[in-house]
This record gives C-alpha cells, structure tokens and sequence, in this order.
C-alpha cells in the first residue's frame, strides 16, 4: 500500500552484452521469462558503477568500454520506473551466477527463444535495427 501511496521513481540499468552476433539473456530464479541481465541503481551510485556490480554479481562479468544504447521510461501500473541501457561487446565471463539467477545463455540475435520479456525482446529489435545513436522512449 505504502507503494502506491508514495509511488516512488526508480533507477534501473539494464545490459545489453553481445558476443558474435549472440546476445547473453538471463532467467532469474523468481521469475520464467528470459531477461537482458540488469538492476536498480543504488544509492550513492553512478549508472555505470551499477551497470558492471550487476552484471558481476549476476553473471561474474568483468565488462571492458560501455555504450550508450538507450534510457526508457516504464508507467505500467502507476510505477515510475526509468531504466537505462547500456551495451558491452568487450567482457569476460566466469559464469559465476548469484542467488538470483537461475541460468544464463547466449542466443542468435535472430533466434531468441520462446519467453523473452516483452521489454527485452523490444530492446533486442531496437539494436538489431539500430543506427547507433542514444534511443529514449518508453519501455
């Protein structure tokens, strides 16, 4: 209840990490569907620092030069939500995982799998077609 009532706004990143034409897709323990790995942005912190903790937390990624792709907006339900997106084709995986995701693997940018989350899959199309300037618009 409190949540409606203050109906904070959140800060969310979101990654985008290719390697040879592949995309990296995770799926959380909590949830079914496949997702870009990301998280909320914590106090105190820059959108970049939070960009490489999750992605080291959630997949034991070291990330090399960080992109740009996009900041998008999501109201659904009354939420306030803007997540940033960024894109990485330099990285080093260890495949350590957290608590919190259940599997990752890399997919064919044109062959993702069934039960990609509507906002990843859109995100995936954006950068398939992508002309390589910044992308803002709703999630």
């Amino acid at each position: 209840m409190r949540y409606r009532i203050l109906r904070p706004v959140t800060v969310g990143v979101r990654l985008l990490l290719l390697r040879e034409d592949k995309i990296l897709l995770v799926q959380h323990t909590y949830q079914r569907q496949w997702y870009l790995p990301g998280g909320r942005v914590e106090r105190g912190e820059t959108l970049e620092q939070a960009a490489r903790r999750e992605a080291d937390e959630e997949l034991g990624a070291t990330l090399g030069a960080l992109r740009l792709f996009g900041v998008y907006t999501n109201f659904y339900e009354g939420r306030s939500d803007h997540v940033v997106v960024f894109l990485c084709d330099d990285l080093t995986l260890t495949g350590e995982t957290d608590r919190e995701i259940e599997r990752f693997a890399w997919f064919p940018l044109e062959q993702l799998p069934e039960g990609v989350s509507p906002g990843s899959r859109h995100r995936i199309a954006e950068y398939v077609h992508w002309d390589g300037k910044a992308v803002v618009g709703l999630w």
